[in-house]
Formats: structure tokens, C-alpha cells, sequence
């Protein structure tokens, strides 16, 4: 009777094992913009970082006005002794080698404010996937971050801040806390989310006689408990 109970303790560690690693393959499939469109965004800011600052990568068309050109299409002289705050007009004109319509030399009006003291919304900045996002309070990283090409502002275009981690792994709070509530007793949420170890212990342990199983139903509702990746849910 003893090795009966051994066996099936095996056999449902490895369907619930497989049941896991189903769920986690369909939520990453159903919800593609996670890890890969970090990844995607990464590879795309260092094409973008090889190219010249000079170099206009979106060439206007000959019917476009060049008055709406923006950087790195224009040339522009900024004052950079203007009052901070304060809304002030910028010479701007295009690129030689460009054609638009309308005057080659026009204004743009800009707040005055380096490049790093604009808003968060106005530039963008490189993501990474290496951080932890569930820490408290959550930890920051230093990376590089983008004026958009639309923003007018005074130095260096492309500058260090610190950031918040926020990035996600593709696992579904839904998913962890459906798990933790009709399977919890088997760990299929700890699985689910990375832990295996504890998983295993929740496992043999019949979630901690009941114990464990509701202590982490509550940790998972509160977002307490999150992926082992470090990750946030989605």
C-alpha cells in the first residue's frame, strides 16, 4: 500500500507538472506583447542608437510643409539662457539635401528645459527584463532614454535615468490565483509561478494540510506573491 501511495503521489506530480507548463504555453501565445515585445523594443532602440543623430531616417514627402519637420529632419538654434519654463521661440530650418514646400526657415516654440527634465510621456526609454519588479519598494535601474523626435529641448537628446522595474513575463494573476484556489493543495500556483520548490513541498505536504494552500490563496490575491522571475502579472 506504501509504494501505491508513492506511485501516485508521482503520477500527479507529473500531470500537474504538465498541466503548468500547457497553461503558461497558451497564456504566452494569447497575449504576445510580454517578454518578446521587451526583447523586440530592446533590438529596436540599439538600431536606432547605431544610426547618426544627423541622419533624417523618416525623409519628408515634396507636398509636406517643412515648417512640420521634425528633429533629427531640422536644424534648429536654441537660447539656452532663456528663463526655465518659460515658452520660447526656437530658428529652426531643414536639412539641405530634404525636400518640402513653404519656407526653409521657420520658428518652433519649445519650453525651455534640458532634455532629461522633460516628462515621462515625452521621451522614451530602453526596457530591461533583469530586474526585480515585485520587490517592495520596487527596484529601479539606470538606462538610456530618447526624447521623442517631436520634443524641443536643450542638450544632449539622449540621456541616463533612473527607472522603475516594470516589465512582465507573460503570467496572469487570473491564472495563479484560478490555480491556487482548485489546485493550490497540489502547488500547481507555486508550479504555475516559478517556485518549485515550494511547489514540491505543497506537493507532498497536501499543501500544508490545508495551511499552506489558503495562505497562499491570500498572498496571491493581494499580489503579494508574484512570478519567481521577478516579473510582474499581467
Amino acid at each position: 500500500m506504501r509504494c501505491l501511495h508513492i506511485n501516485i503521489r508521482k503520477a500527479s506530480f507529473i500531470l500537474i507538472t504538465i498541466l503548468i507548463n500547457r497553461i503558461h504555453m497558451a497564456d504566452n501565445s494569447m497575449d504576445p506583447n510580454t517578454k518578446d515585445q521587451i526583447l523586440q523594443n530592446s533590438t529596436l532602440t540599439e538600431e536606432d542608437r547605431a544610426q547618426p543623430d544627423s541622419v533624417c531616417q523618416h525623409p519628408p514627402t515634396p507636398d509636406m510643409e517643412c515648417k512640420d519637420l521634425n528633429v533629427p529632419c531640422i536644424k534648429c538654434d536654441m537660447d539656452e539662457t532663456c528663463r526655465y519654463g518659460a515658452a520660447v521661440n526656437a530658428t529652426c530650418q531643414k536639412k539641405a539635401e530634404l525636400n518640402c514646400k513653404g519656407p526653409t526657415t521657420f520658428q518652433k516654440t519649445f519650453i525651455c528645459r534640458y532634455c532629461y527634465q522633460t516628462d515621462h510621456w515625452e521621451h522614451t526609454c530602453d526596457l530591461k527584463a533583469n530586474c526585480n519588479s515585485v520587490s517592495s519598494p520596487r527596484s529601479t535601474y539606470v538606462t538610456n532614454c530618447t526624447v521623442k523626435n517631436e520634443i524641443l529641448c536643450l542638450g544632449h537628446r539622449t540621456f541616463n535615468k533612473n527607472v522603475k522595474c516594470n516589465w512582465t513575463g507573460g503570467y496572469r494573476w487570473t491564472t495563479a490565483l484560478a490555480l491556487s484556489i482548485t489546485l493550490g493543495g497540489f502547488g500547481a500556483d507555486r508550479f504555475y509561478l516559478g517556485h518549485w520548490q515550494e511547489g514540491i513541498g505543497k506537493l507532498f505536504s497536501f499543501g500544508g494540510l490545508g495551511v499552506w494552500t489558503i495562505v497562499d490563496v491570500i498572498l496571491i490575491s493581494l499580489h503579494y506573491l508574484g512570478p519567481a522571475d521577478g516579473s510582474l502579472y499581467i
